[in-house]
């Protein structure tokens, strides 16, 4: 280890070659299930309103790599943070979750539309405040029973709508809708083409160790 000098990690050196070493791949026959999560990937509590998890359970579903998808609900009694996620993977017996969240940072300006107030009844209808959104739907991977993550994939968003002086918050919350809604897609063929390579993985690896030849030592 050249680093020792680096932070300490709750992985030992020993741990972290045993886990560099291992094969990437995802399990024939496994269970997946979908979670929405929040900061530090603690589970979301939050009504699932979007419908971006039900498009990636479809998504994973359409891959044919799973004996089943599902979507994960968050009020089971569980531990905080990742060890509530390893607990939802027991209750739902499932090997992998698929980790979905998404955050945006806000932005609201003047544009040149502000001369009408000079009018006085400008103020009413006048376009003249720009309402700018622009965030990252990110998908995660994480194998439970390891703790390791498999991939994570991010699709960023942005919008720009000018609008007159009212009602701002209701505006901004569509304008993001709008804009989850177009990500979406993109989103989940991200994640089916991250899904589809580990499987195939999964196939070469084992057909490799198939065609292995027997050693000598092996040969009775």
């Amino acid at each position: 280890n050249h680093f020792r000098t680096d932070r300490a990690s709750t992985v030992s050196d020993d741990a972290l070659i045993e886990i560099l070493a291992a094969p990437v791949f995802l399990e024939a026959e496994a269970r997946v299930g979908v979670v929405p999560v929040a900061n530090q990937y603690a589970a979301d509590d939050g009504v699932p309103l979007l419908g971006v998890t039900g498009a990636l359970r479809v998504a994973l579903e359409d891959t044919n790599t799973f004996a089943a998808v599902s979507e994960v609900s968050t009020d089971f009694a569980r531990a905080p943070h990742i060890g509530g996620l390893r607990d939802l993977a027991a209750r739902y017996r499932s090997e992998y979750l698929l980790l979905y969240r998404h955050r945006f940072v806000d932005r609201t300006y003047a544009n040149p539309w502000t001369w009408a107030y000079l009018t006085g009844v400008g103020v009413f209808f006048a376009p003249a405040h720009n309402l700018e959104a622009a965030g990252v739907l990110e998908a995660t991977m994480f194998d439970a029973r390891s703790g390791t993550i498999l991939f994570t994939v991010y699709e960023r968003i942005e919008g720009l709508e000018a609008h007159d002086v009212f009602d701002h918050e209701r505006k901004r919350r569509e304008l993001k809708e709008k804009l989850l809604e177009q990500a979406t897609v993109r989103l989940t063929e991200k994640v089916t083409h991250h899904v589809l390579a580990l499987r195939r993985e999964e196939v070469a690896r084992a057909s490799r160790a198939a065609t292995k030849p027997l050693a000598s030592s092996d040969v009775v």
